[in-house]
């Protein structure tokens, strides 16, 4: 299909970083990782600031930004860090940009505590 663009992931695992398609920016969840590509094992604030920072600097090299985010899904490892991880989150998503949102846990790879996957608009 011509009007779809798939951005390959920096990382070795058969995914894309990013899919352009019918206007919408669809990019594959993202863990915390360290600037070497190894896991990052802080806590939830330290590795919920990693991703979100991270997918804004995705965003930001494909022309677009948090406040074009219009879907959130959310993964946490123990919903006991839902409240610690949103103190983080309300610093990246402000009203009136706030997008739709899901959470849930799961067991993550590598043993992270938050993975996080976006789909934005981007006209």
């Amino acid at each position: 299909m011509a009007d779809i663009e798939r951005i390959p992931s920096d990382l070795p695992f058969p995914f894309s970083k990013a899919v352009k398609a019918g206007g919408f920016l669809y990019l594959s969840g993202q863990i915390p990782l360290q600037a070497d590509g190894k896991p990052l094992q802080g806590g939830i604030e330290e590795q919920t600031r990693n991703v979100l920072d991270r997918i804004g600097a995705t965003l930001a090299e494909l022309g677009s930004g948090l406040e074009d985010v219009v879907r959130v899904t959310v993964w946490l490892s123990d919903l006991a860090l839902f409240a610690s991880f949103n103190e983080v989150y309300r610093s990246y998503f402000k009203a009136p940009h706030l997008p739709v949102r899901s959470t849930v846990q799961a067991r993550l790879a590598f043993d992270v505590d938050v993975e996080i996957e976006v789909t934005a608009y981007k006209a």
